[in-house]
């Protein structure tokens, strides 16, 4: 592709980095903020540029946050007694939009992925069992994607837990296989929270039909 300026071109590569976002998306992209005010292409900038200067996590359940503590487990209003456990901030939204949980979450940061190089030393799972210890907490929710990955982060995290006492549970598998949570719609969301089931430490066991 022919640029007409050094300019247009250092503009088109750098935004057809971003996902699903091809060289042509991406000259149409820089054409039209030039197109735009400057004001609207300035303010784009700031606010990508504030995204990564002041964007941090809760020191708590590792969510996105504007402060120390995030705004869902410095309330007041919610259950501190349940923790739902999931793999990324779009999951808190996602579920969030739903209506029906009002506890806390803990975000890993990703599922243990062997094949992606993703390992539990990676992921934010000892802040979680250590959460896990007050005893405060009476269950722990587990709502990842149904995928090998996330049954396997659900199986390691629970091998992890010293808490005879501790409930620990998996949202309903009304989530189609493979599918993800952000994804999803809200009733589906809605049924698999409020249908959840307690989880099992036990391997699947196909039964002959």
């Amino acid at each position: 592709m022919e640029f007409p300026s050094r300019t247009i071109e250092q503009a088109v590569q750098e935004l057809s980095r971003l996902p699903g976002v091809g060289k042509k998306t991406a000259l149409r992209l820089a054409m039209h903020l030039l197109r735009r005010p400057e004001t609207e292409s300035l303010n784009l900038s700031e606010a990508i540029k504030a995204l990564r200067l002041n964007t941090r996590y809760c020191t708590t359940c590792h969510n996105i946050s504007d402060e120390v503590l995030c705004n869902l487990c410095a309330s007041l209003k919610r259950d501190k007694s349940v923790i739902c456990v999931v793999e990324d901030t779009r999951d808190v939204m996602a579920l969030e939009n739903t209506h029906q949980y009002n506890g806390l979450y803990h975000v890993l940061g990703g599922i243990i992925h062997p094949l992606e190089g993703i390992s539990p030393a990676q992921l934010n799972i000892g802040s979680l069992l250590q959460r896990c210890e007050d005893p405060e907490v009476k269950e722990l929710i587990f709502a990842f994607s149904a995928s090998m990955e996330g049954e396997t982060t659900a199986f390691y995290i629970s091998r992890k837990i010293n808490r005879p006492d501790l409930r620990i549970s998996s949202i309903a598998k009304g989530i189609p296989v493979g599918s993800e949570l952000e994804f999803t719609d809200e009733i589906t969301l809605a049924r698999s929270l409020l249908n959840r089931i307690a989880y099992s430490t036990a391997p699947a066991i196909n039964q002959p039909g």
